[in-house]
Parts: C-alpha cells; structure tokens; sequence
C-alpha cells in the first residue's frame, strides 16, 4: 500500500525526517534494506531573556531502541549550543568540527565569533558535502553582541532565521504546545514551562521521542543546563491537558 507523505519544502529533507539514527552495517543480502528513519524531537525558542533549548533523549534505528539517554544538545562553547536531529554520528562529528572552528577564529580574531557566522560556518561545511548522504538537521544557538541568536542548518545547507524552530517526527506536537503559549515577554519560569511542556507532549503523541526532556538556556552570560526530567513525570504533571 502506498504510505501518503507530506510534501515539503527542497532543501527540508533533514527537518522533514527530523530522525536520531544509529548506524549499522548495511546488509549483506540484495535488496534488503534497513530503515532507520525514526524518532526525536528536538525544540529551541528565542524570548525576551535569551533562547531556550529542549530536547528528548531518546535515540532508535527503525524499530529498535538504542538508547534512552542521548544528550542531543551539543554544547560549542560557553555561548554556544547545537542540537542533534538526523544521524548522531553526522551532527556530533561536524558540530565539534565547528567548536574549533570557532575556537580557532576566537585564536586568530581575540574575540568569539557570532551566531550568525557561527551557523554560516556549518552551513558551508554542509554545502561542501550536499548529496552525499548526510543526515543532520541542527539548530545553532547562542548569544553575541546583537543578542540572543538561533538558526537552523540542515545537511544541504540550508540556513534559516527564526525565533522558534522544531526538528523531529514529534515537531508538530511540539509546534502546537508553543505556538499556543508562547510570549516574547514571558518570564524565565514560563519559558521553562513552555520548553518542558513542548517535549513532554511531543513524547507523549510520538512513540519515537521519549526519556528525558534535557533543557537548556541561553543568557548573555553564557548557557547553563536547566534540568534533566524524566517524560513520565512531566505527563503526569500535565495529565490533566492529554486526556
């Protein structure tokens, strides 16, 4: 039977899987294929007082659970973050390759490089590689002197500008609890509420997101880890919404 697909924008694939992969080996026998397009949800907003970034920790390939303790946040440097959607070992791989490119340019330049050249940096990179079977949908984080930035860099190098974005096959779940809460002015614990909020129901609709929601937030001193919560007692918490 023919599986209908949502179309979707050319350049988009990454954010259209919006998968955690783990590799195999392929198989030896014609014709067979492994399908490891499954599962995570990814989610980063920017507010008044800096960006937020939530992730769930779940990693699979197909249908088989590799891990429910992936932390899919990249941490750059003390002012900047990337997320992980796509295949772990492409988005870990070519995210600490940017961490010294921007170590180098703070090196050479005697002071740290902006979010905007930081994301334009992976996307090079990415361009350089299109078509070539890369997996990677990212989003590049953090704070310069214009203030809190956040971009999306997938592995055709495309390069986008936004003050929310969600990559993941539980993103429309995630897009629906933001949109509906979120407030440029909020408060630091709204923010927080909203982050976790997101993910939990994105877990709860999405049988590939799930573990731990790992939160973080970017401030113009730099990031810090908000918390690490277990999805099953955030559901519980928000219960009352889900049922």
């Amino acid at each position: 039977t023919k599986i209908q697909e949502f179309a979707v924008p050319v350049g988009n694939e990454a954010l259209a899987r919006g998968v955690i992969q783990c590799r195999t080996a392929p198989d030896r026998e014609e014709g067979v294929r492994i399908d490891l397009d499954h599962g995570t949800t990814t989610l980063a907003f920017k507010f008044r007082h800096g960006v937020i970034v939530a992730v769930d920790s779940r990693a699979s390939a197909g249908k088989y659970l590799a891990s429910n303790d992936v932390n899919k946040v990249i941490e750059i440097n003390p002012y900047l973050l990337g997320t992980m959607s796509g295949s772990a070992a492409d988005c870990q791989y070519w995210e600490r390759l940017l961490a010294k490119e921007c170590r180098l340019y703070r090196l050479r330049n005697n002071h740290r490089i902006s979010v905007a050249a930081a994301s334009k940096l992976l996307s090079n990179m990415m361009l350089g590689y299109r078509g070539m079977g890369l997996s990677m949908g990212s989003m590049i984080c953090g704070w310069d002197k214009e203030g809190p930035g956040l971009y999306y860099v997938d592995d055709n190098g495309t390069r986008l500008s936004g003050r929310m974005f969600s990559t993941g096959c539980g993103n429309g779940y995630a897009y629906g609890v933001v949109d509906s809460g979120y407030k440029e002015d909020m408060t630091v614990e709204e923010a927080y509420e909203l982050g976790c909020r997101g993910i939990a129901h994105a877990t709860h609709r999405d049988a590939y997101s799930g573990g731990s929601v790992n939160m973080y937030h970017m401030r113009e001193d730099g990031w810090i880890k908000v918390c690490k919560e277990d999805v099953s007692d955030l559901i519980h918490r928000y219960r009352e919404g889900m049922f």
